[in-house]
């Protein structure tokens, strides 16, 4: 089978988190098994540009990478040899599934997949949800799922969903939709490290271990807002908050941290962490927590999971259905943050219980070979 990937920006680009790793894992992986794919993508990297090869394929762990340049638009990854690509070589790929919503590329690839009578599925990749739209450019996207979105979900062989919970914000939304796929993210194996490998600033961290660790972008849907305030009625567990910063919310929480005095107990970690320096984090803390507004998966879940790190997530993550199946720790109401991490983090018999279970668990359901598996079969029936 040969099949294209849309997605409008790729590894090395890290800085945009989990939705890329995932699609470079499910990649790499039906590579892996035997089919041919490649990615479009642009070479944007935040306000830069990634240091790669334009116009041709790059070879990424076996899957062929196509970058092309975008300069006006880049809010919207628009690239005018991206769209000659399309017209140019998409008829010779089987299915095309695309990996965003709101932005230039998925736009582009749909049309000119509908008119070279090629069926697509489409990623949302969490964009559907409507208290993301009401929240962040409520008119802008609203006006841009009636002139565009509506008919790219129309005319979609499929969507393709990581949750149910994904696939209830979709059903909200009440657009025309073909049949909706549900296939989770995987997640990588730990990496072999050492402390001579590690950051001075994640060494300064990790002395305070254990901690109960948040590692994930820091924006305003991940919900470390009300994280803090449970902080502000914790007083002897440290807290450490890793991730790139989005929009710069990291004024807003440092607001909060003075207003709640925090200081003394909460350390933060501004950047992409990836590597030895994600590794090591894991390694220190005692607890992982995710207590987003709206988290459509929530990759970093299954990550503490399979390196044994008891997790504690709030219902609106979409993972939270793996936690509570694999009883590799607690879903909780956004009320309960507080107490239920202070009672957990000194109780360390169900810490370990919860451990071995999440290990085991992300070890037998959510590996990559396993996941490609489903998303040919997927393929497959798109393709009937």
């Amino acid at each position: 089978m040969r099949v294209l990937h849309v997605v409008p920006s790729y590894l090395p680009a890290i800085r945009y988190g989990g939705p890329i790793y995932s699609v470079h894992g499910l990649c790499r992986a039906l590579a892996a098994s035997g089919h041919e794919i490649h990615v479009a993508t642009t070479n944007v990297d935040g306000p830069y540009n990634s240091n790669v090869a334009l116009n041709e394929p790059v070879d990424l762990d076996g899957v062929f990478v196509w970058y092309f340049q975008s300069k006006v638009g880049r809010r919207l990854y628009y690239s005018p040899s991206m769209m000659s690509f399309f017209q140019e070589k998409m008829v010779g790929f089987d299915l095309v599934h695309l990996h965003s919503v709101f932005l230039w590329p998925t736009w582009a690839a749909a049309r000119i997949a509908r008119r070279k009578g090629i069926p697509y599925l489409l990623s949302p990749r969490g964009m559907l949800v409507s208290d993301l739209i009401k929240r962040k450019s409520r008119w802008l996207k609203t006006a841009w799922i009636t002139l565009i979105e509506k008919k790219n979900i129309q005319y979609a062989a499929g969507l393709h969903v990581t949750s149910a919970l994904e696939a209830q914000e979709i059903r909200k939304l009440r657009l025309d939709t073909a049949h909706i796929y549900q296939i989770p993210n995987g997640v990588e194996e730990p990496i072999q490290w050492t402390k001579e490998e590690v950051a001075e600033d994640v060494v300064g961290v990790i002395q305070q271990k254990p901690y109960v660790l948040f590692l994930g972008r820091i924006s305003w849907k991940k919900g470390l807002d009300r994280l803090l305030e449970a902080w502000s009625k914790i007083t002897t567990i440290p807290l450490v908050i890793a991730g790139n910063d989005e929009e710069d919310y990291l004024t807003t929480l440092m607001k909060k941290v003075d207003e709640l005095a925090l200081h003394n107990r909460v350390s933060f970690i501004t950047r992409s962490v990836s590597g030895v320096d994600k590794e090591a984090l894991f390694a220190a803390a005692g607890i992982f927590v995710l207590p987003s507004y709206s988290e459509n998966f929530g990759n970093t879940v299954l990550e503490a999971m399979i390196r044994s790190l008891p997790v504690v997530v709030t219902e609106e993550v979409g993972a939270a259905y793996v936690v509570s199946e694999s009883r590799a720790g607690l879903v909780v109401k956004p009320d309960a943050l507080q107490r239920t991490l202070q009672d957990l983090f000194f109780d360390s018999e169900r810490l370990a219980h919860y451990g071995e279970n999440g290990k085991a668990w992300i070890t037998k359901h959510y590996t990559w070979p396993g996941l490609a598996v489903q998303m040919i079969q997927c393929y497959k029936e798109v393709l009937q």
